[in-house]
């Protein structure tokens, strides 16, 4: 069974479904595990330090998949990276000729030309009408309709997937990818019948067993519900959507009483979730996932959670028109 939209056929996938720029956790061994399953795996370059290692790594993952592989590069402003290292990571995924690009933060403008005379197309991730139709006329292959419900940094419009996704449709021309709350293959029918041409999810992925995460991380995804997530780092202008933990219960106590940037920047830091991924010990770092936690229910390998997401949107579908006599 094969799901047939413009993101199949751009990307050269068999299925809509994306993984997301993940954080430590996007690794090769996990971007080939979903891009065997038919889906469109991702390595995230902020994971390493240079564009050789990121290079590195890419060519781990081509030893793993012979299939469409992603890379997520965030452009946020970054005390880890320089402008340089940016340049190197687009350089290398150009040399590389990996399939597809994810970008968020910043627009990749002045990498476009490079990476599409070396065919790799490119997707901008957004919050936000206007700036959906921005990334269709600087050149964009596609881009993504990113809900608040989302994990990492949703835009601060804080307009949710079911309302962003339709309205970014038909704002653009070019293919638009549904992120944000997204788990389930009805969730996948659901955001295809508003006009999706795919789904992108990151949460979803962690509870795989291809992900190297602690198992304390997959129970405490399974045993969370949909709204023990939190928005910190609003009154910062660096919105995030974190688990609810210790640390984030310190962070949103320091903006309440209008703290410094400096104290809650050392909470913020990636080595502490690096080490909670690693150890399960999930108090003590700022865990980004989405309000998709209340729809995880068991760790699946990334074909079955695949597998199962296309029968259950063909289900549902067919169970929808079935209504209709």
């Amino acid at each position: 069974m094969q799901i047939k939209t413009r993101i199949t056929e751009l990307f050269g996938i068999e299925y809509p479904i994306i993984c997301g720029g993940m954080l430590w956790l996007a690794t090769p061994e996990l971007c080939a595990a979903i891009s065997n399953a038919g889906g469109l795996g991702n390595i995230t370059a902020c994971n390493y330090n240079t564009g050789e290692e990121l290079r590195e790594a890419i060519q781990k993952a081509r030893q793993l998949t012979d299939k469409p592989i992603g890379v997520n590069i965030t452009l946020l402003p970054s005390m880890r990276f320089t402008e340089e290292i940016f340049d190197d990571f687009f350089k290398v995924c150009a040399e590389e000729k990996v399939e597809v690009i994810e970008v968020s933060g910043k627009p990749a403008t002045k990498y476009l030309d490079m990476l599409h005379k070396a065919g790799v197309k490119v997707m901008h991730k957004v919050g936000a009408v206007r700036h959906a139709k921005n990334i269709e006329r600087y050149g964009y292959d596609a881009v993504i309709a990113a809900g608040i419900e989302e994990g990492g940094h949703p835009l601060n419009d804080d307009v949710t997937t079911m309302v962003l996704l339709p309205r970014i449709v038909e704002s653009v021309r070019i293919p638009v990818i549904a992120t944000g709350g997204i788990a389930t293959g009805k969730q996948m029918a659901a955001a295809l019948t508003l006009g999706a041409e795919g789904v992108l999810m990151a949460t979803r992925f962690i509870a795989t067993k291809e992900c190297q995460v602690h198992p304390k991380i997959w129970e405490e995804l399974i045993k969370r519900e949909e709204y023990e997530t939190t928005l910190i780092c609003k009154s910062v202008g660096l919105q995030g959507r974190a688990l609810k933990n210790k640390l984030t219960e310190q962070v949103l106590e320091i903006e309440a009483r209008s703290g410094d940037l400096m104290e809650i920047i050392p909470l913020l830091s990636g080595q502490r979730a690096k080490e909670a991924w690693t150890t399960g010990e999930v108090d003590n770092a700022a865990l980004m996932v989405g309000q998709s936690i209340g729809m995880i229910k068991e760790v699946l390998t990334c074909e079955e959670l695949i597998t199962s997401m296309v029968k259950e949107a063909k289900e549902t579908f067919e169970k929808q028109l079935a209504r209709f006599s």
